[in-house]
């Protein structure tokens, strides 16, 4: 089981129960803790904007909203250094790589 956390004090806000996948995405169900509510926003955001086809500046910054605000960790306790995910109700859906990607602006 992955485990969605508050960035900013580490808080549980969700297990994510994976039930599936088709690499190099993974399926889960979404297990609420207390605070996820608070993010449900931010994914509902990020998600009609990649639905709608909305250009891909505006579709980062909502995403990064959700980079800053959460962590996604491996069933292990670690922390993935990167990923994408989206949560709509009780779905989630993610890919993750084990290196950090650089997105230094030049």
């Amino acid at each position: 089981m992955w485990t969605l956390h508050r960035r900013d004090d580490g808080q549980t806000i969700a297990d994510l129960v994976v039930t599936g996948g088709n690499f190099p995405w993974l399926d889960a169900r979404v297990q609420p803790r207390d605070g996820l509510a608070e993010f449900r926003p931010l994914f509902a955001e990020q998600l009609r904007l990649l639905d709608g086809g909305s250009d891909a500046e505006s579709w980062d910054r909502a995403y990064g909203a959700v980079r800053n605000a959460v962590t996604l960790r491996y069933p292990e306790g670690d922390e993935a250094p990167e990923f994408i995910l989206h949560i709509s109700g009780d779905a989630a859906w993610w890919r993750w790589n084990d290196e950090p990607t650089d997105q230094e602006d030049d």
